[in-house]
């Protein structure tokens, strides 16, 4: 079985479909169309914990992907995994272009300013028709932040850090 930092988070079930067993799952690739390909995930709430799982893909929307998972057979099941990610292992991952990162390598960065004052951990990112936008957790607030130039100012992914330019009114 792969190590947790061998996973690669695509996707996060965000609700129960129905009374079957069927969930939807909020895409974190880019293509979710590579979903059609995928039989075989780990599923789990963090890389670390995730077990295999069998999937079957039974629609493909812009809101998400709806999947039956084997084993999970009522909506209480579903519902139990709601919040949960499905990984891949890293050998089905794409290329990306540089200076762009995988979802699941930007959750859980900390958080600095332009100063280098600590603004919190990166608790989500939302994926939005403009652009996505980083949930930044601070001392029990939470706060968004676009994910473009003007805000962010450098990614760190070896030591973790990403570095913002907060303006003000943004943190309230």
């Amino acid at each position: 079985m792969p190590k947790g930092d061998e996973l690669l988070a695509i996707g996060r079930i965000a609700k129960p479909f129905g009374v079957a067993g069927e969930v939807v799952v909020r895409v974190l690739a880019d293509d979710p169309e590579r979903f059609r390909t995928v039989r075989s995930v780990h599923l789990g709430t963090s890389a670390d914990s995730a077990r295999p799982a069998d999937i079957q893909v039974l629609n493909i929307e812009p809101r998400g992907v709806r999947v039956r998972i084997q084993g999970v057979q009522t909506r209480t099941d579903a519902e139990g995994l709601v919040g949960w990610y499905l990984f891949v292992d890293r050998s089905h991952r794409k290329r990306l272009p540089a200076g762009t990162f995988f979802v699941h390598s930007i959750i859980g960065m900390r958080v600095l300013d332009e100063h280098g004052a600590e603004r919190g951990h990166v608790k989500d990112v939302l994926k939005l028709p403009a652009q996505d936008v980083y949930v930044i957790e601070h001392g029990g607030k939470e706060f968004l932040l676009p994910a473009v130039r003007e805000f962010v100012r450098s990614v760190d992914a070896r030591r973790r850090i990403l570095t913002v330019r907060i303006i003000e009114g943004i943190e309230e």
